[in-house]
């Protein structure tokens, strides 16, 4: 900066210059004083230095004849006036040190300069004018009445605690408030953290620093419920609120309060004395908007409309000013030039996934203290301003106001459940036990994480609910339970004591079995004729029990006859294909040789087509022309016609392509069948009938194969077209690797990764049944 030319000896002032050197270099005369930026511009550097958005509100004053700047010292390095609070104003400058560049009243300069190297420092000394001095003069005289104004002015104990009010009607609030019933009124409220100084917020605020509202040193809070106080300079009623964070019994009463005391406000400060914003500031904000838009805005409609008033409770919610102080660190926005403070508040907004939309604006306004105390001159003038503001909020009388309290009280009002209360905790349980949940109820495991790994079962300490879904019924035996044992049963294809198809002809005749352990068979489900009776009545007892992910569930269900059979046919037929292929082979061609026509070459003699001579194979099958009696393979005898003068008609039957083509020659033998050819071409018709109809009976039960494994199938095997690939070696399954279910677990698996044989009682396989690796190793009963 560079400093005006003044000398001391003369004792008189000459231009004042810009003290920026932005645009200038310091030649131009001094038009402005900016207050935040501590210096005198002149017209060209004041208009480059305020272009930037956040720079814009700066409070400048117009240097008028005579003009004396205040004394920097006393505003501190970031405006916090020091001797303003002890001697009741701001201090103008007396004189202007050229080496610090700073401007001090007569006290600073004591105080700064009155020792050491700074007593030689040059000074430039400041006169002030008839014209600044009857300024200062009207200055103070506005200051004396405003503080004249509030000197009698007191709190009062507006809703305790309990959420009661105080006050017994609105004439008892107009009078505690000592204000004209007409008068039009705004609300002013404050929230924050305990011990964030809300109170000295507001008595240095709106009362010039009397203590209107107790402040206290003690770690107990000075404030409980809500205290209400009337500012007759701004005409707003001001409220002080209990800190959040606080040591109360009642937190979940207390955070409703607080809602209802929002939503009459016209202007909220949050006062924050954090060096950074914490997240809290964000959601208490966010969820406050989401309760306002949710429940308050409708009620206060509602008592607008009730009580007949003429001024809306609530169109948009209140503005907010967040009055952030910090010590050490730099102000929100100060690392971004080019952003404004506000735009930075909505990006923390949107991160948080929360949405400020019920609260008409937002504004911040940031102080940095660096030596006590605070300056509160800014967060005043942000106040004053938006108490200007009435395009969303307008003033209303005080009496409008207590009604809409009121009516807020009325409606929301009574004891919270313990249950219903939103428990807070830095280590809540759900970081340390486990994350599954009951598929039936809902609740979740009390155990600690991974006690799977341990071998330790799911637990919960509430009771489940039957669902038809899972259906999570367990049958204990009746018997067992009265002599104190608790003896888990399920219903099966047969006991444990029958042999399997023993077992399957019991089932047929009177179907499943309920066998326990100690008792035996305690239950036939058609032990009678007619009149059995439900096991339930009779013979267990049922319990319904937690369904956790990942369990095989509660299927009592465990009829497998149709498996068991299945199971049996396969193996009978496996052995037989295996063991009969080759003298089937050969009694087929014997047989197919003794009812064929004599004209028929034998199929003994028949080693290769007689068309294409393509040699027959084992499982190559040998056709016969039924018009030359020749062997032909399949694609050499595919057409048909009749051959009425062999005997064959009038139905198309198979015939080589030679005597297809031929049909208009006369064939070798043109006589009748003799009658003993005619007995074997009638033995040969029946033969292949029979032989067309075993084949048809043959594809019939080969084709819907999969449907009757899928009907057949246990309830707790995973269905054929769900498995792709073995549990365990992950192979996928194709035509030459088969599936294989595990009768304990239900899985897909491989020969390799299922070739173990267990009984598996708890699914009804009391014999040695097919197993997967993994089952095979558990301890114990399966």
């Amino acid at each position: 900066m560079s400093a005006h030319t003044q000398t001391a000896e003369k004792g008189q002032n000459t231009t004042l210059l810009c003290q920026e050197s932005y645009v200038c270099s310091g030649t131009d005369e001094a038009i402005f004083e900016c207050d935040e930026c501590r210096s005198l511009q002149c017209q060209r550097c004041e208009e480059e230095l305020h272009q930037p958005e956040r720079l814009r509100n700066h409070e400048r004053t117009r240097i008028r004849p005579g003009h004396v700047p205040y004394c920097d010292s006393c505003k501190g390095a970031n405006g916090n006036i020091m001797h303003a609070s002890m001697t009741g104003s701001r201090q103008i400058a007396a004189v202007r040190c050229q080496v610090c560049k700073i401007n001090l009243c007569v006290e600073c300069q004591k105080r700064t300069h009155a020792g050491g190297n700074r007593r030689k420092h040059p000074v430039t000394i400041y006169h002030a004018g008839k014209a600044q001095e009857q300024e200062e003069e009207e200055v103070m005289d506005e200051e004396t009445k405003r503080r004249k104004m509030t000197e009698k002015v007191v709190s009062f104990l507006l809703v305790d605690e309990t959420e009661e009010i105080q006050v017994r009607n609105e004439e008892d609030f107009i009078k505690k408030l000592d204000c004209s019933p007409d008068q039009h009124l705004k609300v002013v409220s404050i929230f924050g953290n305990t011990g964030d100084g809300k109170s000295h917020t507001l008595n240095h605020t709106f009362f010039y620093g009397r203590e209107v509202f107790k402040t206290s040193p003690a770690q107990e809070s000075c404030t409980v419920g809500v205290w209400a106080a009337y500012d007759p300079v701004l005409k707003v009623v001001v409220i002080d609120t209990e800190g959040l964070l606080g040591a109360t019994v009642n937190l979940s009463q207390r955070t409703r309060l607080l809602l209802k005391v929002l939503a009459i406000s016209d202007l909220v400060i949050y006062r924050t004395r954090a060096d950074r914003l914490h997240n809290d500031l964000f959601k208490f904000l966010g969820d406050a908007s989401e309760a306002y838009l949710k429940h308050f805005t409708k009620e206060l409609k509602a008592t607008t409309a009730r009580c007949g008033l003429d001024v809306p409770l609530s169109t948009l919610g209140p503005g907010v000013i967040i009055f952030h102080e910090t010590v050490y660190t730099k102000l929100l926005g100060s690392d971004h030039p080019s952003e404004v403070p506000e735009k930075l508040i909505q990006d923390r907004f949107r991160k948080l996934s929360c949405f400020p939309e019920a609260f008409s604006s937002i504004h911040y306004k940031g102080t940095r203290t660096y030596n006590p105390p605070t300056d509160f001159s800014g967060l005043r003038r942000a106040v004053e301003q938006q108490l200007e503001n009435n395009t969303t909020r307008s003033p209303r009388q005080p009496g409008v106001i207590y009604k809409a309290l009121k009516a807020l009280s009325d409606r929301f009002s009574g004891e919270i459940p313990d249950d219903q209360m939103a428990h807070s905790s830095f280590f809540p349980d759900e970081y340390f036990t486990c994350s599954s949940v009951c598929l039936s109820c809902g609740c979740g495991c009390k155990k600690s994480m991974n006690h799977a790994k341990e071998g330790v079962p799911h637990e919960s300490k509430s009771r489940c609910r039957y669902s038809h879904q899972y259906d999570n019924r367990v049958y204990t035996c009746k018997a067992c339970y009265e002599r104190g044992m608790e003896v888990s049963v399920v219903p099966k294809t047969s006991a444990s004591t029958d042999s399997p198809w023993l077992g399957l002809a019991k089932y047929a005749w009177s179907g499943y079995v309920i066998e326990c352990p100690n008792c035996g068979v305690v239950y036939r489900s058609r032990q009678y004729w007619f009149g059995n009776q439900d096991p339930v009545n009779t013979v267990v007892r049922t319990e319904i029990e937690h369904v956790w992910p990942g369990t095989d569930g509660f299927l009592k269900d465990n009829n497998n006859a149709a498996q068991r059979l299945l199971d049996g046919m396969n193996f009978m037929a496996q052995s037989v294909s295996e063991l009969s292929l080759g003298p089937t082979k050969a009694v087929t061609s014997w047989l197919t040789d003794q009812i064929a026509p004599a004209y028929w070459r034998p199929n003994s003699q028949i080693l290769s087509c007689k068309k294409c001579n393509t040699p027959f194979k084992d499982n190559d099958t040998k056709h016969h022309c039924r018009a030359c009696g020749e062997g032909f393979c399949d694609g050499c005898s595919s057409k048909t016609r009749p051959v009425p003068e062999r005997g064959w008609g009038p139905a198309p039957v198979r015939v080589c392509d030679n005597c297809y083509d031929n049909r208009g020659i006369q064939l070798d033998v043109a006589e009748l069948p003799s009658d003993e050819e005619g007995g074997t071409l009638i033995a040969r018709k029946v033969g292949e009938a029979v032989q067309n109809t075993l084949g048809a009976v043959v594809t019939a039960m080969d084709i819907p194969l999969g449907l009757v494994k899928d009907a057949a199938r246990p309830a707790y095997w995973v269905p054929d077209h769900e498995i792709l690939h073995c549990h365990n070696c992950r192979k996928e399954f194709s035509i030459k690797l088969s599936k294989h279910h595990c009768r304990a677990c239900g899985q897909g698996f491989c020969d390799e990764c299922s070739h173990d044989r267990r009984a598996v009682p708890s699914r009804g396989w009391d014999h040695p049944v097919r197993v997967c690796f993994n089952c095979n190793k558990k301890p114990g009963d399966l």
